[in-house]
């Protein structure tokens, strides 16, 4: 039996999420939920996805569009074993009372805080305490991205502390109303960013602060990452670290990748859908060791990198696979990570 699988939110998350659960042979997506008709709605149903909305108010203005909708969300939740809530933060609350009322697990994305859920997911750091749980918090992409990065350098090294500048895209490139034109946002002004609890919500042991800066392009995140190692290693103790994790794609300069505009272009080069990059990018020719502390860049494609670990949360809640291990290879193998 396929796990039966419900998208609330069929946007930038949401539709890539459906399309890497579709891609799994475990997996099923039975319903995609849209609060208004779009040409995302009009492609979902071309892949063969069942359109539902959240009540039956939206269903006159898909009738107008000539849209076929198979019903509302109550009426999806019936025939789902779990869903994937990519609906915009702060709805969380609303829709959790609505999945324990059908007696549905539920993840959320990292617009939600911590507490709703009381359990993060990364896929590396603690898949195994997923198993099983009812509800969910896939962290956001700057987390997950950090995450995937520090967890496998404690295990190796210790990490002493974590200094963190993340340099933000000020929107997703389909984003029309918002984001600076011609400027740098402090963002927020006041130190230190959400960034660094939002990393101690699944490594709780690790020192981290950070600091964010919110600037003028759509395609990537950009963190300039110091940690300081319990134990001593070098640049190169580091990269055979990076070398082995499943969801770190390293580049080089040397290669003409120099920049994120650049490592969205590889993306493309390797035929991934949307072009989207769903490993961190980090700079192997930036990997140093300074005055005995580690430095190297990275880049985060905000739109896809969460999307992997989505699909491992379904597993470890609905109890598939018992071994992260052996879903991470899965899932990277049915959506394209090599």
């Amino acid at each position: 039996m396929k796990a039966k699988v419900a998208i609330n939110g069929y946007g930038t998350i949401g539709k890539r999420v459906a399309d890497a659960v579709a891609a799994q042979d475990d997996m099923e997506i039975v319903g995609v939920v849209k609060t208004r008709p779009s040409f995302e709605a009009r492609i979902a149903k071309e892949k063969g996805y069942d359109i539902y909305t959240p009540s039956d108010e939206n269903h006159a203005e898909f009738k107008k569009s000539k849209i076929d909708v198979n019903g509302t969300l109550a009426e999806l939740l019936e025939k789902t074993d779990i869903v994937i809530d990519a609906t915009p933060g702060d709805t969380g609350e609303e829709y959790k009372k609505l999945y324990q009322e059908h007696g549905v697990k539920a993840i959320w994305q990292g617009g939600e805080d911590h507490e709703l859920t009381g359990f993060s997911f990364n896929s590396e750091a603690n898949y195994n305490d997923a198993l099983g749980r009812d509800f969910t918090r896939v962290v956001s992409c700057n987390t997950t991205g950090l995450v995937r990065v520090l967890f496998p350098l404690d295990i190796a090294f210790g990490v002493k502390k974590a200094r963190v500048t993340l340099m933000r895209r000020a929107a997703d490139p389909n984003d029309i109303k918002t984001g600076p034109i011609n400027s740098l946002i402090p963002d927020p002004i006041k130190l230190p960013s959400h960034h660094g609890p939002d990393v101690n919500s699944i490594l709780p042991g690790i020192d981290i602060t950070t600091m964010a800066v919110k600037t003028s392009t759509t395609l990537m995140h950009l963190h300039a990452i110091n940690i300081e190692l319990k134990k001593e290693c070098s640049d190169l103790d580091v990269l055979g670290i990076f070398e082995k994790r499943p969801r770190i794609r390293l580049v080089s300069s040397k290669d003409r990748i120099k920049s994120t505009a650049e490592a969205m272009e590889l993306a493309k080069d390797l035929g991934r859908p949307r072009g989207d990059m769903w490993e961190n990018v980090v700079w192997k020719d930036s990997i140093a060791i300074n005055k005995g502390e580690l430095y190297f860049f990275q880049a985060i494609h905000q739109e896809s990198d969460v999307v992997p670990e989505n699909v491992d949360a379904i597993r470890a809640m609905l109890e598939m696979e018992k071994d992260g291990t052996k879903s991470i290879k899965k899932t990277n193998k049915a959506i394209g990570i090599k």
